[in-house]
């Protein structure tokens, strides 16, 4: 059985970019609940940094990185400008065709730009992020969206479980298990 990581961004102590009352956190860990379930739906085992609400630190979710096929991390993207938006992938250079992958579906069900000049795809080391623990160790990184643009934010509410069927079927794919309908 293929076996894949996804996990959630932040902790239960760090909610990452707030917009009002919501989270990236707790974004990122609906957004991970959502993932695995349609990656069980379609028999890949999936192991993740907690179940619920529950969202374990960083330092856990690194850990975990080397159990899977490929290993996933939610997240959103924050700015000062509420026009700031997009979807990026931050990973290794090995990982480039999923994360262009990852970037098209979020792009396509969101109808949001990908980030940068190569299909989302980005170093850890481009711009702002610099040395990414859970990218140094083989994962990637997904920011699914900017928190703090209240579109973008609006839109993923009303269209999330599609984001997540899509996220997971690009995963699928990448693991060689294929879609179901």
């Amino acid at each position: 059985m293929t076996t894949v990581v996804i996990t959630a961004g932040h902790s239960n102590t760090d909610p990452g970019a707030v917009n009002g009352n919501i989270t990236e956190a707790s974004i990122a860990t609906d957004m991970r609940n959502m993932v695995a379930l349609y990656l069980e739906r379609k028999d890949i085992e999936v192991v993740t940094d907690g179940n619920g609400s529950d969202n374990q630190t960083l330092r856990n979710a690194i850990k975990l990185i080397k159990q899977g096929k490929v290993a996933i991390e939610f997240h959103c993207n924050a700015f000062h400008k509420q026009s700031a938006g997009g979807v990026e992938a931050l990973a290794q250079p090995k990982d480039k065709v999923i994360c262009r992958a990852l970037c098209e579906a979020v792009s396509d069900v969101m109808g949001i730009p990908t980030r940068g000049n190569d299909g989302g795809f980005k170093s850890e080391n481009s711009g702002q992020h610099s040395r990414l623990g859970y990218v140094r160790g083989g994962g990637i990184i997904l920011e699914l969206f900017f928190i703090s643009n209240p579109i973008e934010l609006a839109t993923y509410q009303a269209k999330k479980w599609l984001v997540a069927r899509e996220i997971a079927d690009v995963i699928a794919d990448h693991v060689g298990v294929g879609c179901k309908p």
